[in-house]
């Protein structure tokens, strides 16, 4: 009679490793959909407090969940928050913008019933200037190859709450606007790079945000995947590579 072989069948081994990678993928989906989920920055709207390059992991907890939440195509059910919360005045955070479906990072500056306006480049909220001061003036290249020269002020919200912001100008295409009233369940969103920003401003494309597209918040940089090149009588918004690892990026 002949002996069997101690050999693991293949069918086996091949559903061993399927379990693994399923039990890992189920892991991730998890922790991306509940805990944190990382992002790469792409552009310069949130200059200088985020860069081109900068990789970062947004808490998808502080604001509760909806069926935007996955990291993947939206749930195509439900409404609304699960123990849901409302972002504070000054907090960075990732949301889906309507339409096209993409990620974006910006800063809240409107919550529910807020009356905004810029007026030759200054932000009003419910009616009052909100302080700026200036730090300094900075030329960096932009990520085109075309030098920028703007002005860097340190603005100070509604709150006390502070962060750095950028502006080319106070006479740039947004830079004079309607008054925006934010409607109940929604956010005003900008960018720090204020005239380099679309953001909530233009409300044919970004617009009033749903609180239910909000997908977490951002408070720290892990690391920079680009970082600025430093070059003679140019500056580095936001520092350069080495500056960014572990970097908070929370409004004081």
């Amino acid at each position: 009679m002949a002996g069997q072989s101690d050999k693991p069948a293949p069918v086996s081994k091949v559903r061993e490793w399927a379990n693994t990678i399923a039990t890992f993928a189920g892991a991730v989906l998890v922790v991306n959909t509940f805990a944190y989920q990382g992002f790469y920055v792409p552009s310069e709207s949130m200059l200088p407090t985020l860069t081109v390059g900068d990789q970062f992991y947004a808490a998808k907890y502080p604001y509760g969940y909806s069926r935007f939440s996955t990291p993947f195509v939206p749930l195509p059910v439900g409404s609304g928050r699960i123990f849901g919360a409302v972002p504070d005045r000054g907090d960075i955070v990732v949301f889906r913008k309507a339409g096209d479906e993409n990620d974006l990072v910006k800063r809240v500056v409107g919550l529910p019933g807020d009356r905004l306006q810029w007026v030759e480049g200054r932000l009003y909220i419910n009616g009052a200037l909100v302080a700026r001061e200036k730090l300094r003036d900075i030329t960096y290249r932009a990520q085109s190859g075309a030098l920028v020269t703007a002005a860097e002020y340190m603005e100070t919200l509604p709150g006390g709450r502070r962060h750095l912001i950028l502006e080319n100008s106070d006479a740039g295409m947004a830079d004079n606007t309607p008054e925006y009233i934010v409607p109940d369940g929604h956010l005003f969103m900008a960018g720090d790079n204020r005239d380099n920003s679309g953001d909530s401003r233009f409300l044919n494309d970004v617009g009033y945000v749903p609180l239910e597209r909000v997908l977490g918040r951002v408070a720290t940089v892990a690391f920079t995947r680009d970082g600025c090149a430093t070059e003679e009588g140019l500056t580095c918004p936001g520092g350069g590579w080495w500056d960014r690892f572990f970097r908070s990026v929370a409004a004081d």
